[in-house]
This record gives C-alpha cells, sequence and structure tokens, in this order.
C-alpha cells in the first residue's frame, strides 16, 4: 500500500474519545442482510467489538455476558451510505458553501453531520469528496477527537481544468497533471480516487482520463466516477473505473459491459426525491419552478429505465443519496430506499437494506469485516423501533448505533 498520511506518525497518548466495546447479548428480531433472513425471536451475541453468535433466543443458553431486551425491535447490520460529502450543509447554496466556507466552518459541519449519521444510524459513510476536508475528518476520527462513522475518503475529486464543478475540485490538465493530482491525494491519506468525467459533455482526453485510472490502480486503490449517461458510462468502464456514481441512461452494449467489467452503480435518487417535496424543498430555499421540474422528473420513471434495466441484469446496485447536496441531509435514509423500490432499481424492502448494507460493503472490499449480522464480523449492528422489512421508514426511528461493539447512539 502507498506511504500513509503524515498524521499516522503522530503519537496520541490519550484519544479525546476513547469508546470502548460493549460485550453483550442483544434480544429481539434480526435481520441478517444473508439474503431474505429474518430470525423473528432471536439474538446477536457481541464479545469484544466482534459478533459471536447469532441465532434464535431458545439457543443462547446460558448467557455470560449482560443480556439487553429490545423489546421486540428489529436488529440489523449498521447502514452504509455510500456517496456523501459530510462537510456539504445541504442547505446553503452549493457552489457559494464551497467556495466560500473557510476551513473551520467544513470542519464543523462535517462534524455535525457526523452526529447526525450516527443517530440515524449509518456506520460507514463513503465521502466522496470535491474538496480534502474529508481526509481531515477523516483524522479527526481516528485520532478521537471526534466520535463519527467508520469513513472511507477520496479528497478531492479530481477534474480537468475548468470542469464539472471546477470551484470546489482539483483541476489538472495533461496526464502528468492527472498524475500529480492522484499522488496529492494518496499523501493526504485518501481510500479511494474520484473524478467527474462527464457534466453536458465529456471530460478529460483519452491520455488524461487513462492517467488518472492508471495511476489510482498503481497506488492500489479504487477509482470511481461521475458519469451521467450513456457515453460518458461507457467510456469511463471501458477505461477501467471501479465504480459509476449515478448512472442514468444506458444501452444495452453499456450494461453487458458494465456486468463483464464487475461494474456497481451507486444511484443517488434523493436530490429529485427531496426537492420534490414542496414543504421540503421551500425550507431550503428550493425555487418554485426547479420544484415544478423535479416533481416531473420523479414522475417520470421513463427516465430511470436504463438504471432498472442494469439492475434487472444484474448489475449491482447500491444505496447513496449525495447527502450534503441541496435539500438532502445526512440523516434521511428511507425515501432514497423506498424509490429504490418504487422505481424498481431494488427488487423488494429486503432487496434495498441489502443495498445499504451487504452491497455496500462488497462495493468498499469490506465485506469480510462489515454488512451481514453473522459470527466473525465486527459488530456495526442498529436497533430499530419497527420492521424495516415492511416500512422502509422504520428506520427514522434507530434507537442504537453501535460501530464495532461501541455504543455510538
Amino acid at each position: 500500500m502507498p506511504e500513509p498520511a503524515a498524521w499516522h506518525y503522530t503519537k496520541i497518548t490519550k484519544p479525546m474519545f476513547d469508546l470502548k466495546p460493549v460485550d453483550q447479548i442483544l434480544l429481539g428480531r434480526v435481520i441478517t442482510a444473508k439474503g431474505d433472513e429474518i430470525i423473528e425471536d432471536g439474538f446477536v451475541e457481541v464479545i469484544s467489538g466482534k459478533i459471536t453468535r447469532v441465532g434464535t433466543r431458545a439457543e443462547i443458553g446460558t448467557p455470560t455476558v449482560t443480556v439487553t431486551d429490545t423489546g421486540g425491535k428489529t436488529i440489523m447490520p449498521g447502514l452504509i451510505q455510500s456517496h456523501g460529502h459530510l462537510s456539504w450543509d445541504g442547505v446553503h447554496e452549493l457552489s457559494w458553501q464551497s467556495m466560500y466556507d473557510s476551513p473551520e466552518i467544513r470542519a464543523y459541519k462535517a462534524a455535525g453531520n457526523m452526529l447526525k449519521s450516527l443517530r440515524a444510524g449509518v456506520t460507514l459513510v463513503r465521502d466522496l469528496g470535491v474538496h480534502n476536508s474529508n481526509l481531515f475528518t477523516k483524522q479527526a476520527v481516528a485520532q478521537g477527537f471526534f466520535p463519527g462513522p467508520r469513513l472511507l475518503v477520496s479528497g478531492e475529486s479530481i477534474i480537468q481544468t475548468g470542469g464539472h464543478t471546477y470551484w470546489v475540485c482539483r483541476e489538472a490538465s495533461g496526464a502528468d497533471e492527472m498524475r500529480r493530482a492522484v499522488r496529492d491525494q494518496v499523501k493526504g491519506g485518501a481510500d479511494l480516487i474520484k473524478i467527474m468525467a462527464c457534466h453536458d459533455t465529456l471530460e478529460f482526453t483519452d491520455a488524461e482520463l487513462e492517467a488518472v485510472i492508471d495511476e489510482a490502480h498503481r497506488n492500489r486503490l479504487p477509482i470511481t466516477a461521475h458519469a451521467t449517461y450513456d457515453a460518458c458510462i461507457k467510456r469511463v468502464v471501458e477505461f477501467g473505473v471501479d465504480c459509476v456514481e449515478h448512472g442514468g441512461a444506458m444501452s444495452d452494449a453499456t450494461i453487458q459491459l458494465l456486468l463483464d467489467k464487475k461494474v456497481p452503480i451507486v444511484t443517488t435518487f434523493s436530490a429529485l426525491v427531496m426537492q420534490a417535496k414542496p414543504e421540503i424543498a421551500r425550507a431550503f430555499g428550493i425555487p418554485e419552478w426547479k420544484i415544478a421540474e423535479r416533481q416531473k422528473a420523479v414522475a417520470d420513471k421513463s427516465r430511470f429505465d436504463g438504471l432498472v434495466r442494469a439492475a434487472r441484469a444484474g448489475v449491482p446496485i447500491v444505496f447513496g443519496t449525495d447527502a450534503g447536496s441541496p435539500a438532502v441531509e445526512h440523516n434521511v435514509i428511507a425515501p432514497e430506499l423506498d424509490f429504490m423500490v418504487e422505481v424498481g432499481v431494488c427488487t423488494d424492502r429486503m432487496d434495498a437494506l441489502r443495498a445499504i448494507t451487504i452491497r455496500a460493503a462488497q462495493l468498499s472490499k469490506m465485506d469480510h469485516r462489515i454488512g451481514t449480522v453473522e459470527a466473525g464480523k465486527e459488530a456495526d449492528l442498529i436497533v430499530v423501533d419497527g420492521k424495516p422489512d415492511e416500512d422502509l421508514f422504520a428506520l427514522e426511528r434507530v434507537q442504537m448505533t453501535f460501530i464495532a461493539g461501541k455504543r455510538m447512539h
């Protein structure tokens, strides 16, 4: 792996927040995220931050640790936000805050959004940056300065000079500058690289695209691409990206390419969904013309045909909301999942729950550690007042959040 970021060499004598895992048995209804498995009257045993046993209440035997009865609530894997921007607040105009927020304000926003995420049951955030504040957010959590979810961060998103959202990303021109941009993110401690591959037009020359992808892979990091229509999706997948963000219209040939190269898509419907709700959109200052435009877009399910066909063909679809975008708060989870089912990229509610748990863990190559409730996994768990498999909006009532057995909410 690459040389670690400089902060890894700092000796921390005592973290500010040094939570300890709780050894206990949780009693309740268990959604394991292993297929459609539900244990109606079950238990999860957690020892030293890991899940040691899962089964029916009758199989517990004589407990050796504290028993916590949830009163029939649902125990399930922690939720994974695979497309978020912790230092964006979803409130202020996006370009303005991106250009003029001070680093200190970005830090406070990220801190607040991490707390909101934990309360919403989010135990891992894949922060796709734009600017580099997420590198410091990760350091703050890793060194115990602030409690937060697990973080996978991209540092600055890399774009061509003057490219999409140039006012907040890392601009580069030419293959050598692309490689330097990647190396700077690696030096800062990035876990993955993100590029903005298109907006109204395709971005990057072939040489630039080849260089940025090759440099990420040379540093053993995955690379993901903002890609929103067929020509762009096809191009970045052919060049070798590991994931597509957002997605959009796709030909059968592009869908087959995604399948052949085993490239997943993180769908992000929440900007449309939340901005189409007048009472919410107006509170965030969304103009009436935009609300009407979003309502029309949400109602026209044909615009999502490419994503639906990709999902039905077997392309892995992963949950993400683009949290921090206008009207998309970091603790708003259920509307995205509900729309994924409504539009058809997830077959049912259980499939949607897998999109935010095990498939998200697989995307980030962490499925050997988290994503399901099974013995041997780290105890990233939430307790929900209700049955998310019957009503996804039960996820708005998260009662407890654990990361590696540590009580975070």
